[in-house]
């Protein structure tokens, strides 16, 4: 237990810093828990975000951060679970194109089964990757971290 607070305490500290580097405040930001890292330019990412500030009716903070690689890392991301953005949504690491019922659903368990989701890659159909598409993916919802290996937390189908 105190190997994981301390790894969470790390992670968000190293959040704060890179937030910092970003040129925005500190105080309502990664502090707060509702923020988004995305590589610039990308509109999917955009687009997932507002699928979370309507779910859950709060303005997140966006910032470009070239160096994404870094952003996972700090968060504990897993190589093999990378996506195109990297959320901190009340203290669940959200990876890529995550529904928000799913974050949702984390929190309310008490970070039970992990303390991050991912969808790997950039599945058609998933939130935020469902614009334009004619047709939809069947996705994963990986679990990630406290000390487990990662797991399916969901299933969506084509």
């Amino acid at each position: 237990m105190i190997e994981a607070d301390r790894r969470l305490f790390l992670a968000g500290l190293g959040g704060l810093v890179l937030t910092g580097l970003s040129g925005r405040g500190l105080a309502s930001q990664t502090v707060a828990g509702f923020h988004m890292w995305h590589s610039p330019g990308c509109g999917c990412c955009l687009e997932w975000g507002g699928r979370v500030e309507a779910f859950f009716g709060r303005k997140l903070v966006v910032t470009e951060a070239p160096d994404m690689a870094r952003i996972k890392r700090a968060h504990g991301v897993p190589d093999a679970l990378q996506s195109c953005h990297t959320a901190l949504i009340h203290s669940v690491v959200a990876e890529g194109h995550v529904p928000p019922a799913d974050i949702r659903r984390l929190i309310q368990s008490g970070h039970k089964a992990g303390r991050g989701l991912a969808v790997p890659g950039m599945p058609a159909g998933s939130p935020g990757m469902d614009v334009g598409h004619s047709h939809k993916q069947p996705y994963k919802v990986y679990v990630f971290g406290n000390g487990r290996p990662p797991g399916i937390f969901a299933s969506y189908g084509a």
